[in-house]
């Protein structure tokens, strides 16, 4: 193939297509209810949900509030947006989740609660139990980020602090109907773990809680480990009397982007196989497997003949030990590049389809043959810009980042490898 680069970001922005959400809302909203339609969600593509919401139902009288990244927002007529920070929350996260909670509060059984969640939405509702502060919450915020806890553990974690998500939202509803509508972005798509689930019920607990701060060294004030120690911050668990009728759809997941993906490739005549939709791990350590995969099928023919392209999604963790700038695909792709040395023939993209790896406004990067020679005619070691979690300047000066922007969705990590025939 004459460019490489070319198939694997097509590739790319084949996935990130498919879980647009003028796509696929439309396939999966309810009629409307005898009495009000209130519309409510969080994360990095729920402006773009709210938007495709409204196309929907045209001259109806919804309305509602829904908080997404800074820089994501898109007009709405009836829905009100507000842009928080993330990965790390600040105060117009917590005051979102206080107008929201406030929107819920005062429902009929005759109404319907449309929520909308995507990636993200954890940072976004920011509102911690009572006698927490924002500030605390930020702080261990910033410690899980960088422990190399799994988003599931971070997850059981911020929804036994927080006094919104866990359930608590869903409960807020209480007796109106409430109707999820959901963008996946985590490893094996449990709606508990997406935006840390604030209107599902949620079967861990707080003694799970402390255990995974245990187990990661997270430093946390004494009165937040009496609260949790106590379980006083217990979420709300299934089959909780005061929960409402509850509906939830998954309207896109990191599979059927990766669906899409591999059928971009098969257009183009390449083949594609999907390794796995969830995978987790060290990103070094899932880069060290996949260069090795991807050598034996340069090599040896096995266990697929190249020409071929080797699909995979799901969350990596970072360990973060340097200084630099990085996130867990470009730290998955130099881990790669070192595993691969130069091989010929062998070409790789990873990135964020929210078009943001960790906390830079990059989506990802390539990795050709040629990565580390050009790496060392700039003077730059690839050995010592992963020891310093560098991977964005790393691959910023070889002229190798992805940048997407916002792309107004969220359905976790993508990572291709191709291999020439």
């Amino acid at each position: 193939m004459e460019n490489p680069r070319a198939l694997l970001e097509g590739m790319f922005f084949a996935a990130i297509a498919s879980a647009q959400p003028e796509r696929s809302i439309p396939l999966h909203v309810p009629p409307l209810p005898r009495g009000r339609l209130i519309v409510i969600g969080a994360g990095k593509a729920s402006a773009a949900m709210a938007l495709a919401v409204e196309g929907c139902y045209p001259g109806a009288g919804l309305e509602g509030l829904v908080v997404t990244r800074y820089g994501y927002a898109v007009q709405c007529r009836h829905i009100e947006i507000i842009e928080a920070a993330h990965p790390v929350p600040d105060e117009a996260g917590l005051i979102a989740s206080q107008l929201m909670l406030e929107m819920v509060s005062d429902l009929t059984e005759d109404d319907l609660v449309l929520c909308l969640i995507s990636g993200g939405g954890s940072s976004l509702l920011a509102l911690p139990l009572d006698g927490i502060a924002l500030e605390e919450k930020q702080q261990i915020n910033r410690q899980l980020l960088r422990s190399g806890a799994s988003i599931s553990e971070i997850n059981c974690v911020r929804r036994h602090l927080s006094a919104i998500k866990g359930g608590r939202l869903a409960r807020a509803c209480h007796p109106a109907s409430v109707v999820n509508l959901i963008i996946s972005d985590v490893p094996g798509d449990d709606p508990v773990d997406i935006a840390s689930g604030p209107t599902v019920p949620d079967p861990t607990t707080c003694r799970d809680a402390l255990a995974i701060l245990e187990r990661y060294a997270i430093e946390v004030p004494d009165h937040v480990q009496e609260l949790l120690a106590s379980g006083r911050g217990e979420s709300v668990k299934p089959g909780d009397a005061r929960l409402p009728a509850i509906e939830t759809h998954l309207i896109a997941t990191p599979q059927m982007a990766l669906e899409a993906a591999a059928e971009k490739a098969r257009s183009l005549g390449v083949p594609c196989y999907i390794l796995g939709d969830a995978i987790e791990g060290e990103a070094r350590d899932v880069a060290r497997v996949m260069g090795g995969i991807a050598l034996q099928v340069k090599k040896r023919g096995q266990p697929f003949e190249p020409p071929c392209v080797l699909l995979s999604g799901g969350e990596t963790t970072v360990t973060v030990r340097g200084d630099g700038r990085g996130g867990r695909n470009v730290e998955f792709l130099l881990a790669l590049a070192l595993t691969l040395r130069g091989e010929p023939g062998i070409h790789a993209l990873a990135g964020d389809t929210d078009g943001v790896d960790g906390s830079e406004e990059v989506a990802g990067a390539y990795v050709a043959p040629d990565t580390l020679s050009r790496a060392l005619e700039l003077g730059m070691s690839a050995v010592d810009s992963l020891a310093r979690n560098d991977g964005h300047g790393f691959f910023g000066r070889l002229g190798d980042a992805v940048v997407t922007g916002p792309t107004l969705t969220n359905v976790n990590d993508f990572r291709a490898i191709f291999i020439e025939g």
